[in-house]
């Protein structure tokens, strides 16, 4: 383990889903990868909530359609009560159906089961910054399901729209993206109102996956 990995904190993770298989399989990885450490597991939704309160995890990996209550009531509900943990989906389903419920329930992000370990590791770490980590697959869906009438050639972002976007792409709160930038939140919303009218979208998630199809970011 090289020095910069064993002076960074551990990321908590609490597992979600409703197959002890995939449950075992996931606490294994993240116990043999430094950086990681898994507080604990839940079978459903509303044992999610549970063990989040209890364990207050940095990042919970949530499966979306399990038994005895899904993983986007479980979203809606730890939203709800404001809590820490950043939710990062973990799912086989990428339907718009799963997909668009997940984001607007306040999923930090959305990954597909089958991604490689390593990829999933690099979201973990993304969510646990507060970052939006969405799987190419489920971005391309969601830059479908929000993008307006207006075709992409409409009225570019101004410079400071595009700080302000930047920051947004990094988890950054409107109360820290003001201090960053040395203007009030109500300047930050007025800033984010207008990129999101550009982008022709409602939403933070959706504002950086459009900026990331049209390479407005990185």
């Amino acid at each position: 383990m090289s020095d910069d990995l064993r002076d960074e904190p551990l990321i908590s993770v609490l597992i979600v889903d409703d197959h002890p298989v995939v449950r075992d399989g996931l606490r294994g990885m993240f116990d043999s990868a430094p950086g990681f450490r898994v507080l604990g597991e839940a079978s459903d939704g509303v044992e999610a909530v549970a063990r989040a309160a209890a364990l207050d995890p940095d990042v919970i990996l949530m499966d979306l359609r399990m038994p005895g209550g899904g993983g986007v009531d479980a979203i809606r509900e730890l939203t709800r009560r404001s809590a820490r943990a950043k939710v990062l989906v973990l799912t086989t389903y990428d339907t718009d159906s799963d997909t668009l419920p997940a984001i607007e329930a306040g999923a930090t992000g959305y990954l597909l089961k089958d991604a490689p370990r390593d990829e999933l590791f690099t979201a973990v770490r993304a969510a646990a910054a507060g970052r939006t980590v969405l799987s190419p697959a489920v971005a391309s869906r969601l830059v479908s399901a929000v993008r307006g009438p207006q075709t992409p050639g409409k009225e570019p972002l101004s410079a400071r729209e595009r700080e302000v976007l930047v920051l947004v792409a990094k988890g950054t709160s409107n109360r820290e993206i003001a201090r960053e930038l040395f203007i009030s939140e109500a300047t930050v919303k007025t800033h984010l109102t207008h990129l999101y009218g550009k982008l022709g979208v409602k939403d933070r998630a959706a504002a950086v996956a459009v900026a990331y199809d049209r390479g407005i970011l990185g």
